[in-house]
């Protein structure tokens, strides 16, 4: 079965611009922890994730990471689509969270399908469409929601049979904020009861009150 079947979108392209862009792309596999890009570097290929997840962040001058979004599988990276559209280099890293399988579309595939199918150039511009309002919506997030909020909200999505693996470090990245205001927001989430702290892992030992709280305050 070919790699586009995971990929709607590709998979009704054109039987001879499909068989074109299988012919001269390739699978990639990559441990957890792989720098997949670096900022500085030049973009060489589109990758389109097949399994697995990389997050794609900033770090300043003084070492602070700052969370930019996260690509999954079934998506492609906004950043390198950019980056080849306007043959720049990265302003950015993405790390493997996990072991990640995906497409790698070189360079020169990439502009010349873009040049020759419409229905390969509208995918493409269609995809980097909605990580662009996915872009906005976490800028929204961090510019007006409470960090509580936010907060609460990461939680739930992360949690998993009443677990949170995290530290508060890693949440403090994700969220664009310091380590100590996450340490601060899980005391008071404590002291209501909704959470347990330990090392390296958060339970949640109220979710309806985290879900309450989530939806409730704004």
């Amino acid at each position: 079965m070919s790699w586009t079947r995971r990929f709607p979108d590709l998979d009704a392209l054109p039987a001879d611009i499909a068989a074109d862009l299988v012919a001269r792309s390739r699978i990639v596999r990559l441990p957890a922890g792989t720098r997949v890009f670096e900022a500085g570097q030049r973009a060489q290929n589109m990758l389109l994730l097949l399994t697995g997840s990389v997050r794609v962040q900033q770090v300043s001058d003084t070492g602070r990471e700052v969370f930019l979004y996260r690509v999954h599988a079934g998506e492609s990276c906004i950043l390198t689509t950019a980056c080849i559209l306007a043959d720049e280099d990265y302003a950015a890293e993405g790390i493997a969270e996990t072991d990640v399988e995906a497409v790698a579309i070189p360079r020169q595939t990439f502009d010349d399908l873009t040049g020759r199918s419409l229905q390969f150039r509208t995918i493409i511009f269609r995809a980097y469409s909605r990580r662009i309002a996915d872009l906005f919506a976490l800028i929204d997030a961090i510019v007006f929601q409470r960090i509580d909020v936010r907060l609460a909200e990461r939680l739930l999505q992360l949690e998993q049979n009443g677990v949170v693996h995290a530290t508060h470090q890693a949440l403090a990245v994700e969220l664009g904020t310091a380590r100590e205001v996450i340490s601060r927001t899980l005391a008071e989430f404590h002291r209501r009861g909704w959470v347990e702290t330990a090392r390296g892992e958060i339970r949640v030992s109220q979710r309806t009150g985290l879900e309450h709280f989530a939806r409730s305050v704004t």
